[in-house]
């Protein structure tokens, strides 16, 4: 069983996966961190991650234990991963490793979760279960916020929530694999949910396929 699970920055994609994960025994794959460790390389170079030759360059070297660097979930960083995304070679990287995942997921797994931006449109279209998270740009800002803050680093909430939106328009208009939901995906908003109540909503509409 592969669950697609798609939508912006802070909707909620990377705990309702985890959760969606853990009930099912499928295997989990934040789709993200990849972008994210690029840019993460891209920065540490002192490159630029708009430049098409050094983002393709970091996404050929990327080495896996680079997914558990605490410093990819930095706000500079996820910006850097959005300049990167629409790099069409990057992207085509980057697509061989998670469509690999999903089709031999690790362990015992017997399928996987993969969330994303465009994991139910590109990275597995054929997906049994297919979810767009959404939530206003206050919302997600927000969280993001408190996230930050959790973890000791100083944030304004109107940067932080101009960046969401910069991100947000960026993934958006990008010709390579825009951030939209498939068609026949299911859209979740989560903007008044916490994460137990979009776990049982999320949980209801993949029930009601009869794909578990």
């Amino acid at each position: 069983m592969i669950i697609a699970v798609d939508g912006p920055s802070a909707a909620g994609k990377g705990t309702l996966s985890r959760r969606l994960a853990a009930h099912f025994g499928l295997a989990h794959l934040d789709t993200g961190a990849l972008y994210r460790a690029v840019g993460l390389a891209v920065l540490r170079s002192g490159g630029d991650p708009s430049d098409p030759a050094t983002s393709i360059a970091a996404a050929k070297a990327l080495a896996h234990e680079t997914l558990d660097d605490p410093d990819i979930r930095s706000e500079r960083t996820a910006a850097a991963a959005s300049k990167l995304a629409p790099i069409p070679e990057v992207r085509a990287v980057l697509l061989a490793f998670q469509r690999d995942f999903a089709a031999k997921p690790p362990g015992d797994a017997r399928g996987a979760v993969l969330d994303g931006r465009d994991i139910g449109t590109v990275v597995c279209p054929g997906a049994d279960v297919k979810l767009f998270l959404v939530a206003s740009a206050e919302a997600r800002a927000e969280r993001r916020l408190k996230e930050l803050r959790e973890r000791g680093i100083e944030a304004i909430s109107s940067d932080v929530l101009q960046d969401m939106k910069e991100r947000d328009a960026r993934d958006q208009a990008r010709a390579v694999a825009p951030m939209v939901p498939a068609q026949d995906a299911v859209v979740l908003d989560t903007t008044d949910l916490d994460a137990d109540a979009a776990f049982e909503n999320a949980l209801e509409s993949i029930e009601s396929r009869s794909v578990v």
